[in-house]
């Protein structure tokens, strides 16, 4: 649907996905993500968390089935997809609203994680990825210091 509002949140997941499927076969994943916005405090020279987000995902076919066998309760995901306001009643007669995220793309987050990312083939169960093909090598005379290739050196912590 045109017009709605795409977004694109970072945060925990609070549970993991709930995998299901429609009467037509189609698969879905529910979950949802906690955001918790954090701002600094210039007076007290520390950072204060604001009031907790929650948000309602979905995501459809594939992608449901690749992010329920995927991601976990607590694993910081990035999700980007079509926000929407979705008012309802409750047993007790409540009115209540809440933000619902239907999920294009999800996957977890590499801030403080790693992941071993694997191709998983239509309506298939995930292969290992292909490994990257090897180097081809040249021969450059071992005077030519621009044609030599070296790995670069990366230090384990920054220099800040």
């Amino acid at each position: 649907m045109s017009g709605e509002p795409v977004i694109t949140i970072t945060g925990n997941l609070t549970k993991d996905p709930e995998l299901r499927f429609t009467s037509s076969g189609a698969a879905v994943a529910d979950f949802s993500i906690a955001v918790t916005p954090r701002s600094f405090d210039r007076n007290t020279n520390e950072w204060r968390d604001g009031d907790p987000q929650f948000y309602r995902c979905s995501v459809w076919r594939d992608a449901a089935e690749n992010a329920a066998e995927t991601l976990r309760k607590g694993m910081r995901v990035i999700a980007t997809g079509r926000i929407s306001l979705r008012s309802y009643e409750t047993r007790d007669g409540q009115q209540r609203s809440e933000l619902s995220l239907q999920v294009d793309e999800v996957g977890p987050s590499l801030r403080y994680a790693k992941a071993e990312v694997t191709k998983a083939p239509a309506g298939g169960t995930p292969q290992p990825a292909q490994q990257p093909r090897a180097r081809a090598t040249h021969n450059t005379p071992a005077s030519d210091s621009w044609a030599q290739q070296s790995q670069p050196q990366f230090p384990d912590d920054p220099p800040f």
